[in-house]
């Protein structure tokens, strides 16, 4: 017997995507809707349809270093190691600064292997200790 819980979960994803999608065919440019919907497609696994959502905030938010952050996550997902890493590298320079997030977020898991990715978190790190 399936689980209820799991699947009423599901259902709420699935109702949030469908709203918050039928919210953006008024308004495609409202980035708060636009970030929520890329999480919920990363959280429903569609994370092509992530990735798409990502890619236009950090056009439509070129400054903003947590769009950037996502992007490099949703790079990471679809393993596009070196648009992931340069995203990254993009978000710090704008100020994204939770390195133990990021040492933990499982989206960041496929960059994390990544030999240039251990040398980045170790220069990163080292800058951001209390002095």
């Amino acid at each position: 017997m399936p689980d209820k819980k799991i699947s009423k979960k599901q259902s709420n994803v699935d109702f949030e995507i469908q709203f918050i999608e039928s919210i953006l065919k008024e308004n495609p440019n409202f980035t708060e809707a636009l970030s929520v919907l890329g999480g919920l497609y990363t959280q429903k696994g569609l994370y092509e349809k992530g990735l798409q959502v990502d890619e236009r905030l950090s056009c439509l938010r070129p400054n903003d270093a947590i769009a950037h952050y996502n992007l490099a996550c949703s790079y990471s997902l679809l393993n596009s190691l070196e648009k992931s890493f340069e995203a990254l590298k993009r978000a710090f320079e704008l100020g994204y600064d939770d390195v133990e997030h990021l040492n933990r977020d499982p989206d960041l898991m496929n960059l994390r292997q990544d030999n240039r990715f251990q040398e980045f978190f170790v220069k990163i790190r080292n800058t951001s200790l209390p002095k």
